[in-house]
């Protein structure tokens, strides 16, 4: 059983990594960001209410992520381990991801930090937006997009840091050599394709 958390600032790479992760370990990825565009494209309630939040580059609130991450967990293809793919992103986000696992008996088995230089990061933004239409990822959107990142995300790298569960990346390069690179820390943490 894999249990992972993905971190890092936006355009850092963690949507490519985490389906090459899940395809690896036999894991589902969570991705929040996923269900939210799928909401929002569909005009349900929760993406009417989210896209709000999304136009400005901000965070959806914890009271509506919080409730989508912890049915998600509870489903069949996650019992036997996950990656988690923009989930944490606050500390009071943190507190409810450790609820949510501690209610399971379960916990985090790594944190995988990726990180990537901020100007490259504007550049795969709006390269991206320009290929897949994104129409969240204009430059004033990706710029606070980056700030709230700082503001608000960064911090919990301190606090899984201090439990012993960090593992920086570097995201730049070929997305194969981010891939090995991920999968060395993880084996040489013993999170290797048969835990």
């Amino acid at each position: 059983m894999t249990r992972l958390l993905l971190i890092g600032p936006p355009g850092a790479g963690k949507g490519t990594q985490a389906a090459l992760l899940s395809q690896h370990f036999g894991i589902p990825a969570i991705s929040t960001g996923d269900i939210f565009r799928y909401n929002v494209k569909n005009q349900t309630p929760l993406g009417v209410e989210a896209k709000g939040f999304m136009d400005r580059g901000e965070y959806v609130p914890d009271s509506l992520t919080n409730s989508l991450v912890r049915d998600r967990l509870s489903h069949d293809d996650a019992l036997g381990g996950f990656l988690l793919d923009g989930y944490p992103r606050t500390i009071d986000q943190v507190h409810e991801l450790d609820s949510i696992l501690s209610d399971a008996g379960k916990r985090l088995d790594v944190v995988v930090q990726l990180t990537a230089d901020s100007e490259e990061l504007v550049r795969r933004l709006a390269h991206r937006a320009e290929v897949e239409g994104r129409a969240d990822d204009t430059p004033d959107v990706i710029r606070r997009r980056l700030e709230v990142y700082e503001s608000q995300t960064a911090p919990l790298i301190d606090v899984y840091a201090a439990r012993g569960l960090v593992a920086m990346i570097d995201g730049l390069g070929e997305i194969a050599d981010v891939t090995a690179r991920i999968v060395e820390a993880l084996d040489a943490r013993g999170l290797t394709k048969d835990a």
